[in-house]
């Protein structure tokens, strides 16, 4: 049996529909249980914080975890030393809504009012990814075929069934990022509602392959 392999690519531009913001929350701590102990306590005060914004508690999600041991370099005459200081909590968190920059605004402004000072970053995603990758897989073998069909026009055979159809399943990433990382300054006007924000996300661009192996004759 004679066959063609051929590697078509799709490219779809998908509109932002989902705002998410990632969160970073960290504590120095002289002993082990206590910095698992306060990691828990200030998540769950983030958690507080959200849901006075409507969101539920289990909207929040953490990305990683982890506590490690902290050293500091000390001198001695003209030898460098370590010593132990401490363990480090950092636990990195998640939590993402219908795009809303009235609602953004608000969310924006109870962090950086937060006495906990966490770190955040801003992104726009899409709500139901699956669409989008099916979208993206079928524009890939419509041009798996339309370059087949041009190879063997032009080397006058026909090209007949599908034999076998070859998708990585790499993870694709629907992700836009406006700003790497937004640090809120704590000067905010007391009396002021939240932050005026008026952000467009630009669409996002995604692209895979597929290598599909037809039957020639």
């Amino acid at each position: 049996m004679r066959t063609i392999q051929v590697t078509g690519k799709g490219q779809l531009r998908v509109r932002p529909d989902q705002t998410r913001i990632t969160l970073s929350l960290e504590g120095l701590y002289p002993e082990y249980g206590e910095a698992l102990r306060r990691s828990a306590e200030d998540t769950e005060r983030i958690k507080d914080l959200l849901m006075e914004l409507g969101f539920a508690r289990t909207d929040l999600k953490t990305l990683n975890f982890n506590v490690d041991t902290e050293y500091e370099s000390y001198q001695v005459k003209n030898t460098y030393k370590q010593r132990f200081v401490g363990y480090k909590y950092h636990h990195q968190m998640k939590v993402e809504f219908d795009s809303d920059n009235a609602r953004l605004g608000k969310v924006l402004y109870a962090l950086a009012k937060c006495p906990l000072q966490p770190e955040f970053r801003l992104s726009y995603t899409v709500k139901d990814p699956e669409v989008a990758k099916n979208q993206l897989l079928g524009k890939a073998v419509a041009d798996a075929r339309a370059k087949a069909q041009v190879l063997t026009q032009a080397a006058g055979v026909t090209l007949k069934d599908i034999q076998s159809i070859d998708y990585s399943w790499d993870r694709i990433d629907f992700e836009i990022q406006p700003m790497n990382r937004m640090l809120m300054a704590k000067e905010c006007a007391d009396e002021a509602a939240g932050f005026d924000i008026d952000i467009d996300p630009d669409d996002i661009d995604v692209s895979d392959t597929v290598t599909v192996l037809w039957e020639i004759g």
